[in-house]
This record gives structure tokens, C-alpha cells and sequence, in this order.
């Protein structure tokens, strides 16, 4: 049964959940969710904590990732994700949606809709994706700003701050700049687009004690690694952002060519997730179960006057 309607609804807050988990040892693998159907079979493979890229969720929108959508947009998808999986959610927030009060008020709508970490980033709109050229970075005492106004904010969420200035400032000034946002009270860092082994590893090396996030994207800067990989290069968390739309993308793709070159679907069929996979994992069967439980109310008659 799910979040959204079960008994096991998580008694502890998202955030206390996702620092139990990187508590345990072990580098903490979060797969990259777009959509609540994601988040379940996510859950369902055994994962125990998802990732909501900004990447991802754009491009579902049929949109560029370029800090266009509003937080509210965002709420939209970790409600959806968080409810569906009942699992700790790490968000991306870009660069925050403004400036500190912005940055704020992200904070407490994305903790309200259930998040339990969330990521910022040094770029300044409209913003790239993190493997592409030519960004243009925000003043870094004008981050660390932001990032002491996330923690102010917070409640119980995960702050985790992201510098994209490898690529322009090289590894000095990506970890200077990581250094002053872990002093404005970013719990972990994320450095993005590091294009080797020898530069993760330096960046690890000359942040100790830090927890790091490392992003494995695909089709991007940074080689193909595994999640053993990352962890014996430094790493605490590792995410895969955009895999799950990658490949849901192609398949819809071929399923459509498929139905304008045959005039229907039946030479796909095999590939679909049958009506059965379907419904056990939305747990249609649990919602029926739930709605046959509940008494119908009886509304007491009111005793007539004397």
C-alpha cells in the first residue's frame, strides 16, 4: 500500500529520514524519479531514497532546463513523488528561484510538499544544465547567501550546495567556493561536470570530512563510473538525474512510430507493462480494500423540540 493512503505513512520528517540513511554505511544510491509511477518502481526495486531533477522534470513538460518553471511547478512533482513512494526525496532546485527570500520560501514549500533534501546551485538565470558550456556563475558570497538562507528556513531539510565553477575556475576555485558555502551551512556539497577520476578524487582529497554528492549522468562531462566507484573516490550519494525520461522517452517513441507505421500497437504489446503489472504497482487492489473498510456514516437524528 502506498504513502498517500496507507497506514505506514513515515512517522519522522523526510530530512531526519534522508540523514538516517546516509548514516548507514555505504555510498547512498538515488535514482532519478520524473514522475510518481517512477518513484514506485523505484521503491519496488529496493532503492531507499529518489532524486527529482530539474532536468527531468522540464523535459517531461516538454521544456528546456533552462530555470523557467516556478516552485510551485516543482511542488507539484515532489508531492506527486514523495506521496507515491513514501520515500525521502532529494530535489533539484536550481538556483533557488530568486534571491534569499526566494530561496526561502522554496525551502518551505518544498518541505511542505514533502521534501527531504534539496540542492542549490551557483549559476545565475537563466541557467544550464550543469554539462553544458558557457554558464555563467552567480558572485560566491551572493550563494553563500543563499545557502544561510536555506538553512535558516529549514525545518528538517537536507541542504546540499552545488558549484558549477570547475569548468570555468578550475579546481581552486570550485573548491574554494565549496569551502564558503559549507561555512554558510550547506550540509553537503555537489561538485558538478568533474571530468575525470583524478579530479574527483582531488576534490574529495582537499575537501575531508565533507559529505559529497557525485552526479552520473549520462551523455554528459563525466565518465561512466559505479556507485562503488564514486565511493571509493570520496563520495557519500550518487545520482543518476535524468536515466528513468531517457528511457521511458525512447520507448514512447518507438511506440509511437510503431502505431503510425502499423496502424496500431500489435507488434509492441510484449514490450508494455501488462494491465496486472500496472495495477499491482499503484496498488489498485489496496485503494478497493481501503474503500470496503470504511462504515458508511450514520448522521444521528437530532431529538425533536418539546
Amino acid at each position: 500500500m502506498t504513502y498517500l493512503i496507507g497506514a505506514n505513512v513515515p512517522e519522522q520528517p523526510a530530512g531526519i529520514r534522508f540523514r538516517d540513511l546516509l548514516n548507514h554505511p555505504g555510498i547512498l544510491r538515488i535514482p532519478g524519479t520524473h514522475n510518481g509511477m517512477a518513484a514506485l518502481q523505484a521503491r519496488d526495486a529496493g532503492f531507499a531514497a529518489v532524486y527529482l531533477s530539474g532536468a527531468a522534470m522540464t523535459a517531461s513538460m516538454g521544456l528546456p532546463d533552462l530555470g523557467i518553471i516556478s516552485v510551485e511547478e516543482v511542488a507539484f512533482f515532489v508531492r506527486q513523488v514523495s506521496r507515491a513512494s513514501g520515500l525521502p526525496v532529494l530535489v533539484d532546485g536550481d538556483t533557488g528561484y530568486g534571491e534569499t527570500l526566494n530561496v526561502m520560501n522554496m525551502v518551505r514549500s518544498f518541505e511542505d510538499a514533502g521534501a527531504a533534501a534539496v540542492h542549490i546551485e551557483d549559476q545565475l538565470l537563466p541557467k544550464k544544465c550543469g554539462h553544458l558550456n558557457d554558464k555563467r556563475l552567480a558572485d560566491p558570497r551572493d550563494m553563500a547567501a543563499k545557502v544561510a538562507a536555506a538553512v535558516r528556513a529549514r525545518r528538517h531539510l537536507y541542504v546540499i550546495a552545488r558549484t558549477d565553477a570547475a569548468a570555468s575556475e578550475g579546481m581552486d576555485g570550485a573548491v574554494a567556493r565549496a569551502k564558503l558555502y559549507r561555512e554558510a551551512g550547506a550540509d553537503a556539497i555537489f561538485p558538478e561536470a568533474l571530468t575525470s577520476a583524478d579530479m574527483l578524487r582531488e576534490f574529495a582529497r582537499r575537501m575531508p570530512g565533507v559529505p559529497l554528492l557525485a552526479n552520473m549522468t549520462e551523455f554528459g562531462k563525466t565518465p561512466f563510473f559505479t556507485a562503488a566507484e564514486f565511493e571509493g573516490m570520496g563520495y557519500r550519494m550518487v545520482i543518476w538525474p535524468v536515466s528513468s525520461l531517457r528511457v521511458a522517452n525512447k520507448a514512447q517513441e518507438a511506440l509511437y512510430a510503431a502505431i503510425k507505421r502499423d496502424g496500431g500497437t500489435q507488434y509492441v504489446v510484449e514490450q508494455m507493462q501488462t494491465r496486472a503489472e500496472l495495477y499491482a504497482t499503484i496498488g489498485l487492489q489496496d485503494y478497493e480494500a481501503l474503500d470496503a473498510s470504511i462504515v458508511q456514516t450514520i448522521i444521528p437524528e437530532a431529538p425533536l423540540p418539546r
